[in-house]
């Protein structure tokens, strides 16, 4: 089995994904985005990206590894 890939040249690749903002945005296009996409490249992962580069690239990680990166902001 191949690994999927950590990033995607272009989030436009996530078919049918939902991206979310944090509600803590000011809606200035100077955040990130997630989505979780269920099939494709980067299904069961979270993908994250520039809110003002919606068509750029897409980093994917686990899960649990964005749950540990939030929490070592706090």
């Amino acid at each position: 089995m191949t690994a999927p890939p950590r990033t995607l040249p272009s989030s436009t690749g996530l078919h049918g994904v939902r991206w979310l903002r944090s509600s803590y945005s000011t809606g200035a296009n100077n955040c990130v985005e997630t989505a979780r996409p269920s099939s494709g490249p980067g299904a069961g992962l979270l993908a994250v990206r520039d809110s003002k580069d919606p068509a750029g690239p897409a980093l994917l990680v686990s899960p649990g590894s964005w749950t540990e990166f939030v929490a070592a902001l706090h």
